[in-house]
């Protein structure tokens, strides 16, 4: 099941599929308005399309202007994902005062992107800061009205899929346990019914919406998933728990905000500038791309990156992608990219680069990580392209020394496939191939395993010890999927994973 929705999931970007998932629930909130059955701000079926359309005239514009006064390229999906944000966060209403006050709300929320920002590296959830500001005026103020049952249903469907699509599952369910037991403890302080809060919490107040919309804005997380339940607990707890220190009084908005302080504390606390060293094909279908950091980029083997290539002619999949850091830190960052015959337009741009080429990267993150112990041994499996991570965590091992414990086990569709043999040779590890055709020759201590696909059976059999290392997984979903349930029922207990959607 999990196989099957991540490769569903896996067509849409993260931005997209957010974007997709406003959308629809614009659609329902419209119907349920001409319907009578929800009402927000008394404004109809008009008014919330008035709302939808100056909230997105404003941040529309004013992406452009700031876009061509900071000389980049405006990213219109993110602006539209922004004005989206604020037409469920503000209510509707026909009245000038409303309208005024939602459009300099998405003036605010779109030049936060570019004014609060340290070092080329903005800190604080646009659509939050906008909302929050706009509160201070009186013009407006956030009312989360799609917390509703009747909407409901859907925010809490699209706010799963979100979750699962970004890998942030557990830390929307630190945020939703920790906000309900918040809203309990909060009414019991004010002497309220405990299980009054909890109904509130769960079908009227902005849990859902949160959790699947707001606090998973990747350009504000920390990069590191216990970094991230922190930052989860933060924000719940801010929100459900009543305080009021004029002019601040508890709301989700301030709580996103205060929490995106925490975050800025743990991730790269500046914009990352990368400079185009150069390229070299490492199989048929994949190459292996070299970026020179303008100033020192802090990762760990393991981790991934998300690339800023804006392009011409950019199609569904936008100019944002989320790649593995394919080497250990030092003067050059790689990355490992299939480039299948029909590629998307933003690795065709990519493979056009020219060396000096600039290009921007917006964060880095992942706990695909080797553990502290080198005495622990590994087991490393790899489909196709997903042995990028694995070669920066080789160079990682080789650089410690101690001679670590580790068997790779690397399934390809063909020998033309197989990249990074070199630095899988270089690193003196044992390794086991699954390809369909027999290898003519194999370096020492290589073996092939036979032209079938890899399962868990055949996995088992070839490192017998597999249930007592650590293993790492990653390739497509299917196959991590099916290795990590055969693994689990052999009484694997350490299994980490990194599934390669969207490709």
């Amino acid at each position: 099941m999990t196989a099957w929705l991540d490769a569903l999931l896996g067509r849409f970007t993260m931005y997209r599929l957010v974007l997709y998932s406003l959308g629809i629930l614009f659609i329902v909130g419209l119907v349920y308005s001409m319907l009578g059955v929800v009402q927000p701000g008394n404004a109809g079926a008009l008014g919330m399309l008035a709302h939808a359309a100056v909230v997105s005239a404003a941040c529309g514009l004013t992406s452009l202007a700031f876009a061509a006064l900071f000389r980049v390229k405006a990213h219109t999906e993110s602006t539209l994902i922004t004005a989206g944000l604020l037409y469920f966060i503000l209510p509707p209403n026909l009245s000038l005062s409303a309208l005024g006050g939602a459009a300099l709300a998405g003036v605010i929320a779109v030049a936060s992107k570019y004014l609060l920002a340290i070092r080329g590296r903005h800190i604080f959830n646009p659509a939050a800061v906008g909302a929050l500001a706009i509160g201070f005026t009186g013009l407006s103020f956030g009312a989360w009205w799609p917390g509703n049952p009747w909407m409901l249903p859907f925010v809490v469907v699209f706010a799963f899929l979100i979750l699962f699509r970004t890998r942030r599952l557990p830390m929307g369910a630190v945020y939703v346990g920790v906000g309900l037991a918040a809203a309990a403890v909060n009414y019991l302080l004010f002497g309220g019914d405990p299980v009054a809060g909890l109904q509130y919490a769960v079908l009227q107040s902005a849990l859902w919406f949160f959790v699947g919309f707001m606090i998973t804005e990747p350009l504000t997380l920390p990069p590191r998933r216990w970094q991230q339940l922190v930052y989860a607990a933060i924000a719940a707890i801010l929100y459900f728990i009543s305080f009021n220190i004029p002019p601040f009084h508890n709301s989700p908005e301030l709580a996103l905000l205060v929490a995106n302080l925490f975050a800025f504390l743990f991730g790269q606390r500046r914009g990352i500038r990368l400079e185009f060293a150069g390229r070299r094909q490492l199989s048929p279908s994949s190459w292996e791309f070299d970026f020179h950091p303008l100033r020192p980029v802090s990762f760990a083997p393991g981790q991934f990156m998300e690339l800023s290539l804006p392009h011409g002619k950019t199609d569904s999949r936008g100019w944002r992608r989320v790649f593995s850091i394919a080497s250990a830190p030092g003067e050059m960052l790689r990355f490992g990219i299939r480039l299948p015959e029909k590629s998307s337009s933003f690795k065709r741009a990519l493979l056009d680069l020219e060396p000096g080429a600039k290009v921007s990267a917006t964060s880095v993150g992942g706990d695909f990580l080797l553990p502290a112990d080198s005495g622990r041994p590994l087991l490393l499996v790899a489909g196709g392209i997903g042995i990028t991570p694995f070669i920066g965590h080789l160079e990682q091992a080789a650089a410690e020394g101690g001679g670590r414990d580790i068997a790779v086990v690397y399934a390809i569709s063909s020998l033309d496939d197989l990249a990074y043999a070199e630095q899988l040779e270089k690193a003196g590890c044992r390794v086991a191939i699954a390809s369909a055709e027999k290898p003519v020759s194999l370096p020492t201590g290589w073996t092939w395993i036979g032209p079938g696909r890899l399962s868990g059976e055949t996995l088992l059999s070839v490192v017998p010890d597999a249930a007592t290392r650590d293993v790492f997984l990653s390739g497509p979903p299917s196959m991590v999927a099916a290795l990590k349930k055969a693994l689990r029922k052999a009484g694997a207990r350490h299994i980490h994973t990194d599934v390669f959607v969207g490709y």
